[in-house]
This record gives C-alpha cells, sequence and structure tokens, in this order.
C-alpha cells in the first residue's frame, strides 16, 4: 500500500502550487519546515456549478477523478468538496424534519435547498511556528467565557469548524512494559515474563 504524500506550505495556495516538499507524517513535515506544522485542510480556487466542471479545470490533478484512472499518491491530498452557494462553507448535516400535521399534510413542504457548487480542498501540512501553534483556545472555553457572549451565528459556526484540540495532555496508561491484555479478558493485565 502506497503512502499518501502531503505538501509542506505556509499556505493552500503554496501548498497547490509551491510546496517546501512533501511529508506523509508530522516528524518528516516538521524536519521539512525546520518549525511547527499543523495538518489542516483548506478549499481553495473557485467554485464551479457542477463537479464535471470542476473534473474538467482539474484534470489530471485529482486522485481516481476522471478518466485518466488512478493519480500518483503524491496527489491523493487533492479532493472537491461540496459547498453550499448561499455560505459557500461545507453542507451542514442533514436534520431530520418533524411532523407537521397541518392543512390535511403530515410532512410539512419542503424548503428548497440551496445550489450546490464544487471546490477544490487541499490538505496539506501548513507551517503554523511554536507561537501560532497554540494561541487560541478551543471552542468550548471560548463560547461559555465572556468572548462567547457577543458571538454572531456566522462567528459561531467559524468557531465550531476549528480542528479539536485536548484540553490537557492525555496521560500515560498504567500498563508496564511487561504485562498484557489478553483478548477474552481485556480488563485484566497478566505479566508476560
Amino acid at each position: 500500500m502506497t503512502a499518501i504524500l502531503y505538501p509542506v506550505a505556509e499556505t493552500a495556495e503554496a501548498a497547490l502550487h509551491a510546496p517546501r516538499g512533501y511529508a506523509e507524517r508530522e516528524r518528516e513535515a516538521q524536519s521539512l519546515a525546520a518549525d511547527t506544522v499543523v495538518f489542516v485542510s483548506e478549499a481553495v480556487g473557485p467554485a464551479f456549478p457542477t463537479r464535471e466542471a470542476a473534473l474538467s479545470a482539474y484534470a489530471g490533478r485529482l486522485a481516481g477523478e476522471g478518466a485518466d484512472g488512478p493519480a500518483a499518491p503524491e496527489s491523493r491530498w487533492r479532493q472537491l468538496v461540496p459547498v453550499s452557494a448561499q455560505t459557500e462553507s461545507r453542507l451542514p448535516a442533514m436534520v431530520p424534519a418533524q411532523p407537521s400535521y397541518r392543512d390535511g399534510r403530515r410532512w410539512p413542504i419542503p424548503e428548497e435547498a440551496p445550489a450546490i457548487l464544487w471546490r477544490l480542498s487541499v490538505s496539506y501540512w501548513k507551517i503554523a511556528g511554536a507561537q501560532s501553534a497554540q494561541t487560541s483556545d478551543p471552542a468550548r472555553k471560548v463560547r461559555r467565557g465572556e468572548a462567547g457572549r457577543g458571538l454572531s451565528g456566522p462567528a459561531l459556526n467559524a468557531l465550531a469548524r476549528q480542528p479539536l484540540r485536548a484540553v490537557r495532555l492525555q496521560q500515560p496508561l498504567d500498563i508496564g512494559l511487561f504485562e498484557v491484555r489478553p483478548p477474552e479478558a481485556p480488563d485484566t493485565l497478566i505479566p508476560d515474563e
């Protein structure tokens, strides 16, 4: 199985056109960047009205798309994503409809769905620097604090779409070097030696 190599760059445009190099893992990306990196996915370029139009614009650059067949592992970090024409953000999760029982109808008349556009999404190792990697608080902390009281709807959506970050570091497991968990009793530790 071939590995997917992601570009190392400062912005999504730079990742698309002039990356510093390609890396599979964070450690490799940090050595290429000589700085702290963060894995991100960002939309780049214009929005297209149909998937076919986007495929023709990016012919040969997308993995497994079009008549060219599968692309090389180096190009699997690019993909087409659907976005809403109203907000140009990723489509929201579908909310189940509630029965209304009005005017002899059980279900409400469905609202017209917004038009769907297609954009190129680039996944890459973003060079963040040691200072900017952990400057912002988690969304939950901001929302409950003083700064979160006057936030508008789009600001809350942007805050919710931030990558998840741990509130505190994960603690090591209390399993010794020579202890194992048997598959038939995963809550029991057995000495290995």
